[in-house]
């Protein structure tokens, strides 16, 4: 099986190495110099705060009902969950221009729940940042409720039940015996999340306002470069992408060697 190891290394190197590396090598040619007066210029600088910002507040919404979902799916019997646990998947399956058209009409003005939030809170949600918020968390669901919920169905429920013999209330089993063994599955699904949130253009663009210093996002403004020939910001921001990439996998990959690590030795007490 010699040859396994040769077509691994020359189908990744056409797919994947070569793209980067080129556009590593296109970055570089611009100097060091120019390279940072292009990756911070204030309107791109205003991208990363909202592509980055939002995400993480994506991530943290997910992070929360994301368990609650795995939770209902895993223990709970209610009619239609099968169908609902399928359901869950579907923003991987959709494609993400069809998944902001859809958010978009429902979250204008005359939309089913866009013009109900506008009359009573005032609150305009699509073609602004709540929306470009609200099409994060839409994408990036599937991931937390995917890594908790393995690890969920894992898990004994005898040890809830001593807690529960021992004199622990319902909230103390949660805080203090489930929730400490779902920490690194929810972590690297907060993480998976937020990285794909970041990266995220079709949705976002569909109930984005699009517009500089107020709702546009790193993807976006990508596109916007090439539109105007700016091939060397659109490849310095890219570039830019790329290493925060690069960076949340390290994350991602750190939290589960975590994770692994706390299930073969758990702290004390837990």
């Amino acid at each position: 099986m010699s040859w396994s190891w040769r077509i691994t290394w020359l189908y990744l190197a056409l797919v994947l190495f070569l793209p980067l590396g080129a556009l590593a090598l296109k970055a570089a040619a611009v100097g060091p110099v120019q390279f940072w007066q292009l990756a911070t210029t204030p309107e791109a600088l205003a991208t990363y705060r909202i592509s980055f910002g939002l995400a993480l507040l994506a991530a943290l919404v997910n992070g929360v009902f994301g368990v609650v979902i795995a939770w209902a799916l895993v223990r709970c019997q209610f009619p239609g969950r099968r169908l609902l646990d399928s359901l869950i998947d579907l923003p991987f399956a959709l494609p993400t221009a069809v998944a902001g058209l859809a958010l978009a009409a429902i979250y204008s003005t005359n939309g089913w729940l866009g013009a109900p939030l506008l009359a009573l809170f005032g609150l305009k949600v699509s073609f602004t940042w709540l929306g470009v918020a609200i099409a994060m968390v839409f994408i990036s669901l599937p991931f937390v409720v995917r890594s908790v919920e393995p690890v969920l169905e894992a898990l004994e429920v005898d040890q809830e039940e001593a807690a529960w013999c021992l004199g622990a209330s319902s909230r103390q089993t949660l805080l203090k015996v489930v929730l400490p063994q779902l920490m690194p599955a929810i972590l690297a699904g907060v993480a998976q999340g937020y990285s794909r949130a970041v990266g995220e253009y079709g949705s976002v663009v569909m109930i984005s306002s699009n517009v500089p210093f107020r709702d546009l996002i790193t993807p976006t403004l990508i596109i916007q470069k090439l539109e105007e020939y700016d091939f060397a910001s659109a490849t310095v921001i890219g570039m830019v992408m790329l290493l925060f990439s690069l960076l949340s996998l390290m994350v991602i990959n750190g939290l589960q060697v975590w994770g692994r690590n706390w299930e073969a030795n758990p702290p004390q007490g837990v």
